[in-house]
């Protein structure tokens, strides 16, 4: 995903010189071209996320279109603060790009995962929260977002959901259904979705036709499409990698409780209210928390089956 962002960074910096880049002191190989290219619009501001938000945010609110860019725990959490008083407080066209969204850095320990991200990140006022499941809307979304202006969220992860381009088209702020089904539905964001997907082929495989859903776009809130969607079976199951608390769960809870809609069964599928204290890739993690494919499948049975 990171290589299909600055692919799109590239394509719009060759026509726009306002676009600013302003790195974390990572990522080299990936930024090779870009840098190369437009030398005088890309800033290391090294290990200092901090710093790093505040120059981006002044250069903003001096007429550019800045872009930060670092692993996804380090240029939200480590820099909230100037997040919120600096870039949403000021509306200021700052782009934070965030690697290695979830468990993509999942050897490195929970200093390194990005699981509360989409919970603090969508209530700050005025930020645009986005999730890509695969590469190529990873590149569509980085445009619509430079469309889009402000401050935004652009959350990137190391998986695919395996997804094809010949499908809707991605709109920013719209879900996207990529699978039919009306025994229940689930909605997902990030590469995650192809875990869904798995397990919604495993469940057509037993006679049971489950809806996905894709909600790359956590803010603004599609909340008339996904009661829409949810209406559809009244069985709804949410998947994220991120915690449970205050991410798509409960955005998609609250949208649905507000829009009236009435729900036979309701089940959050994501990292419970807790520190990780194991280290492995993101496939192991996923299974060791419960938001894999085999995870999502017992949520569904279990909500279909009446006993959970």
């Amino acid at each position: 995903m990171r290589d299909s962002f600055i692919r799109a960074l590239t394509e719009l910096a060759a026509s726009d010189p306002e676009i600013m880049l302003v790195n974390g002191d990572l990522g080299f190989g990936v930024l090779t071209d870009f840098i190369a290219r437009f030398p005088d619009n890309y800033v290391n501001a090294g290990v200092a996320e901090q710093n790093m938000t505040a120059v981006a945010c002044g250069m903003a609110l001096a007429g550019a279109r800045t872009y930060t860019y670092s692993i996804a725990n380090f240029p939200t959490l480590r820099c909230l603060e100037q997040l919120r008083n600096d870039v949403c407080y000021h509306r200021a066209n700052v782009t934070v790009v965030a690697v290695g969204g979830g468990f993509s850095y999942g050897q490195l320990g929970m200093s390194h995962f990005a699981t509360e991200d989409l919970a603090i990140l969508r209530a700050l006022p005025d930020m645009t929260v986005v999730a890509p499941s695969d590469p190529w809307q990873a590149f569509e979304l980085t445009k619509q977002l430079y469309a889009r202006g402000g401050p935004s969220y652009l959350r990137l992860d190391k998986g695919s959901a395996g997804l094809s381009p010949d499908g809707p088209p991605v709109e920013l702020g719209r879900i996207r259904q990529v699978r039919e089904g009306g025994d229940a539905v689930i909605f997902a964001t990030g590469a995650i979705l192809g875990e869904a997907l798995a397990a919604a082929e495993t469940l057509a495989e037993q006679g049971v036709g489950v809806r996905v859903v894709d909600v790359h776009t956590i803010k603004p809130f599609d909340a008339a499409g996904v009661c829409g969607t949810a209406r559809t079976s009244g069985v709804v199951v949410t998947v994220e990698e991120h915690s449970i608390v205050g991410g798509l769960g409960g955005a998609v809870a609250e949208a649905c409780l507000e829009g009236g809609v009435a729900m036979r069964g309701f089940r959050r599928v994501g990292l419970a209210d807790c520190f990780p204290s194991v280290v492995g890739d993101q496939d192991y993690l996923r299974a060791h928390h419960g938001m894999d494919r085999h995870a999502i499948h017992a949520a569904l049975r279990g909500l279909l089956d009446g006993s959970e």
